[in-house]
Formats: structure tokens, C-alpha cells, sequence
């Protein structure tokens, strides 16, 4: 590239070669220095990885689910279980109602432990797979039962699991990967 390429750029002239603006000012050309770093000193994960991880936080998500609810279904003792225990929002919301109870009680406890092996998993950004997972959850609970959950209650679990599994991966995430430099600490806010 030749040394004397410009571009215009918002009343300025961008030169390539540099990096730098020159600013037209009332007295002359004022140039200034573009930051050319990131906001966040991270490295960039490729695409595969990403959908690696994403995969095995839904395989993850899923089998606690599947887990959970089986031992919640045998504590209550109930006679049937469910297959479609994670993505049952119709059961009647009502404190008397045991299969409610125990969709409620799978659904908060895998929350709380898909956030800490989350954690174990992707080590950072635990928040944006968390609420991957969520969505996608959603959807595949729409497909799954042909129809948009629209009980504020199985929303408002949702949400309050949601919270708990953002908190607790990131903390052990922050802790865990305390040591590493790459990880964005408090300090530098």
C-alpha cells in the first residue's frame, strides 16, 4: 500500500498507514490517535468452541433436569413419572398439588447446579450461556408442548432460576479463575 493513502472520515482524514485522524482545526490539521484496543482484554473463541460449549451446557442442563426430577419424583412419591417433567408449565399451580411441587423444585435445583458446572465448563461468561440455555429452553418447551407458556408462575420460576444460575456460575467462575490474567477483574471498572 502506498504511504500516502487517505480516507475522509467525518470531516476528518483517516490515514491508514498510521492509525491516526487528522482533525481539520481553525489553525491547522490536529491529529488524533485511535484506540485500537479492545474494551475487554480477552481471547476471542472461535465459533466451534462456542457451539461445543453451548451443546455441552444443554446436554448438561437436560440430564440434571432428568436427574433431579427423578429424585424429586421418588421423594414425593409419586406413582407416575413424567418424561415431559421439564417442560411441563399446564401442571395447576396450587401448594396441595405434588407434581407441581416437584416441577417447581427440579426446575429451581437444576437452575443451582447447571450455573456451577456451567462454570466448570466455559470458566467465563457464565451469564451469556446461561441465558442461551434459557431461551433455547423456552423454545424447545414451545415445541414440545405446542403451545407458548403464558402461567406467570412457570415465568416467574424461570426467572428467579435464572438469577441463581447467573450468580452462582459466575462467582465460582470469578473464583476459580482468579489466577488467570486474561480474566476481567473488579479492579479495572
Amino acid at each position: 500500500m502506498a504511504e500516502g493513502v487517505h480516507f475522509v472520515l467525518g470531516g476528518g482524514v483517516f490515514n491508514r498507514r498510521s492509525c491516526s485522524l487528522l482533525q481539520p482545526t481553525l489553525f491547522g490539521n490536529k491529529t488524533l490517535k485511535r484506540n485500537h484496543e479492545m474494551a475487554f482484554k480477552g481471547k476471542a473463541v472461535d465459533s466451534k468452541t462456542v457451539l461445543l460449549n453451548l451443546l455441552l451446557c444443554l446436554l448438561i442442563f437436560y440430564s440434571l433436569f432428568y436427574m433431579i426430577g427423578s429424585v424429586c419424583f421418588g421423594a414425593f412419591r409419586l406413582d407416575h413419572f413424567d418424561g415431559l417433567i421439564p417442560f411441563d408449565f399446564k401442571t395447576e399451580p396450587t401448594e396441595s398439588n405434588s407434581k407441581y411441587l416437584v416441577n417447581l423444585l427440579s426446575l429451581e435445583l437444576t437452575y443451582f447446579c447447571s450455573g456451577l458446572l456451567f462454570a466448570a465448563v466455559v470458566r467465563r461468561r457464565v451469564w451469556d450461556y446461561a441465558l442461551t440455555v434459557t431461551l433455547m429452553h423456552v423454545m424447545i418447551t414451545s415445541l414440545v408442548m405446542l403451545e407458548f407458556p403464558t402461567v406467570w408462575q412457570w415465568w416467574l420460576a424461570l426467572g428467579s432460576g435464572l438469577f441463581l444460575m447467573i450468580c452462582n456460575g459466575q462467582l465460582i467462575a470469578y473464583f476459580t479463575c482468579q489466577s488467570e490474567q486474561s480474566y476481567a477483574s473488579f479492579s479495572i471498572y
